[in-house]
C-alpha cells in the first residue's frame, strides 16, 4: 500500500532530492516509507514560485478551478482505500475513522468545487444623501496571493483539505508544510494536484523541519499564514507573521452539558464517540462533561460502562475504536495528568491503564478544577465529569476555560438552547450532539485561546479574497 519512498512537491512538480523523513507505524513503531524534506533554499524556491504564479492563478477561470477540483475529488474516490489505509498506518487511525476522513476530505473537495464558481460581488446603493446622488458601487473578491498552510497530525487530509481546496476555489497559489509525523496524506494530495492543468508554481507541499519552517512564517512575499495546531506554537507564529493575514485554528478542552431532560441512550452513545474516537486527538474532543444533578449518577454509571466496552489496539482491526496515540510520548504525557489528579482527591472510573502509546478510554470525576486535566487540552483519550443543579452555572463553568472552540448541549427546553447560545464563549454551539461535531462547509474556528478567523470553505475563501470597490459615476 505505501511506497518505498516519496517526493515532495515544488511547483507543481515531483522532486525525489533525498530520503531523509522517516514514516512509522504509529502502531508497530516501524520505519514504513521515507520522504523527502525540503531544506530552507528549496521553501524559499517554492515561495519565489508561489509569487510568480500569483497572476496566472488569479485570471486561471472559475470553470477551470472547478475542474481541478472535481478531478480530485474522482481520484479521492477512486483511491479512498488506498487512503484510508496510509491513514491508519501513519496516524495509527482505526480504520473506519480513517475512511470516514477519507470521505470528509472527498466531500470538503465537493463543496470547494460548487463555490469556485460562486466568487461573486456585491451591487452597493450609495445614493443616499444629494452628496452621492448619481453614484453606485460595486464589489469584486480579488485572491490574496501567495499563501501559507502549515498542518497538523490528527487530521492529515481532511485539515490539508480545509486549506488547499479554498486556495484553489479562490485563485490563490500556496507552500503547505504537512505534519512531519504523518505527511504522506498531504503528498498523496500533492500527486493528484500535478495530474491537474494548475499553473506552473500553483502549488508546492513540503516536508521540513520546523527550524526549516520560519520561512512560512516570516518571509513576506506570502500574504496569509493559516496554521492548525497547538496554541503554545499558534500565537508565537502570529507574532512572527508580519504584514500577512494570519488564520489560527488551535487547542480546546470542549465540554458538552447534558441536561435533566436529555435522552441518556442518545446522549451517552454521542458522548463516549465525542470523547474516545481517535484516541481523543481532536481540538473538539469532549474533554468535559457536565450533568444535571438528577441524572448524574444514572449517567455516570451507563457512561463508565459504555467506554469499558471500547476495544483498543491495532488500528487496522475493523473493531477497533481506540488506536494508539501519535507517539508514547503523548500517551505518557495523558496518563501522568490523569494520575496527578487522582493523587489529589479524582476518583479514576475507568481506564488509565497505558501500554506503550495506547491509553484506555478513561474517566475520571471529583477532579479538582486546577488540574491540567480540566484546565488544558488533554489531547487523548480522557473525560472529566461533574454535576450541576442550574443550567446558567453550568453555562458559566464552560466558559471558566482559556479555550472557546465548540460546546456541546443536550437540552430540549428552548429557552436554554438560546441562553447557551447567546452566553457560551465558544466559536459554535452545537444542540443535540458533541462538540466533536462538524460539517466541512459551517464556520469552525474558536475564540479565547482557541484560534483567530474561522475555516470552511466559504469562510476560508473569505479570509484568502479581498473586496475590490469600484465606484461609478452618472454623467449629469
Amino acid at each position: 500500500m505505501l511506497k518505498e519512498k516519496y517526493p515532495f512537491y515544488l511547483a507543481n512538480e515531483a522532486v525525489y532530492a533525498n530520503t531523509n523523513l522517516p514514516v512509522t507505524d504509529k502502531f508497530s513503531g516501524a520505519v514504513v516509507t521515507r520522504t523527502a524534506m525540503a531544506d530552507e533554499e528549496t521553501i524559499s524556491r517554492a515561495i519565489g514560485c508561489a509569487e510568480s504564479a500569483a497572476l496566472a492563478m488569479r485570471q486561471f477561470p472559475a470553470y477551470k478551478r472547478q475542474m481541478v477540483l472535481e478531478h480530485c475529488v474522482k481520484e479521492f474516490t477512486a483511491r479512498s482505500e488506498e487512503l484510508a489505509h496510509v491513514l491508519c498506518i501513519e496516524a495509527g487511525k482505526p480504520i473506519k475513522d480513517s475512511r470516514g476522513e477519507v470521505t470528509r476530505l472527498i466531500e470538503t473537495f465537493k463543496i470547494a468545487a460548487e463555490e469556485s464558481v460562486r466568487l461573486g460581488g456585491e451591487f452597493i446603493p450609495l445614493d443616499r444623501s444629494p452628496r452621492t446622488n448619481g453614484y453606485v458601487g460595486l464589489t469584486k473578491k480579488i485572491p490574496v496571493g501567495p499563501c501559507s498552510f502549515i498542518t497538523p497530525f490528527n487530521f492529515p487530509l481532511n485539515l490539508t483539505a480545509h486549506k488547499v481546496a479554498p486556495a484553489i476555489a479562490a485563485g490563490c497559489p500556496f507552500i503547505l508544510k504537512p505534519a512531519s509525523l504523518t505527511p504522506i496524506g498531504a503528498l498523496i494530495i500533492g500527486e493528484v494536484l500535478a495530474q491537474t492543468d494548475l499553473p506552473k508554481g500553483a502549488f508546492s507541499i513540503l516536508p521540513c523541519t520546523r527550524d526549516g519552517a520560519a520561512l512560512f512564517t516570516e518571509d513576506e512575499r506570502l500574504k496569509l499564514l493559516s496554521f492548525t495546531g497547538s496554541p503554545v506554537v499558534g500565537w508565537a507564529l502570529k507574532a512572527r507573521a508580519g504584514k500577512k493575514k494570519v488564520v489560527l485554528e488551535l487547542g480546546g478542552n470542549a465540554a458538552c452539558i447534558v441536561d435533566h431532560d436529555t435522552d441518556l441512550d442518545d446522549a451517552i452513545q454521542r458522548i463516549v464517540f465525542g470523547a474516545f474516537y481517535q484516541s481523543g486527538q481532536s481540538c473538539v474532543g469532549v474533554q468535559r462533561i457536565l450533568v444535571h444533578q438528577d441524572i448524574y449518577q444514572e449517567f455516570k454509571h451507563r457512561l463508565v460502562k459504555a467506554a469499558r466496552t471500547l476495544k483498543s489496539g491495532d488500528p487496522s482491526q475493523e473493531d477497533t475504536f481506540i488506536g494508539p496515540m501519535i507517539n508514547e510520548k503523548e500517551a505518557e504525557r495523558v496518563a501522568s495528568w490523569i494520575y496527578a489528579a487522582v493523587d489529589h482527591g479524582a476518583n479514576l472510573l475507568c481506564g488509565g491503564t497505558r501500554r506503550g502509546a495506547i491509553l484506555e478510554a478513561t474517566l475520571l470525576d471529583n477532579v479538582p478544577k486546577d488540574e491540567n486535566i480540566c484546565r488544558r487540552e488533554a489531547f487523548g483519550p480522557v473525560a472529566v465529569l461533574s454535576s450541576f443543579t442550574d443550567f446558567d452555572a453550568a453555562v458559566t463553568e464552560v466558559n471558566d476555560s482559556d479555550f472557546g472552540l465548540q460546546t456541546g448541549v443536550f437540552t430540549r427546553d428552548i429557552y436554554k438552547v438560546q441562553r447557551a447560545w447567546d452566553n457560551l464563549e465558544v466559536g459554535g454551539v452545537i444542540i443535540g450532539d458533541v462538540p466533536s461535531w462538524r460539517a466541512d462547509q459551517m464556520p469552525y474556528g474558536g475564540v479565547k485561546d482557541s484560534g483567530l478567523g474561522r475555516e470552511g470553505i466559504r469562510y476560508a475563501i473569505e479570509d484568502m479574497t479581498e473586496p475590490r470597490l469600484l465606484v461609478i459615476r452618472s454623467l449629469p
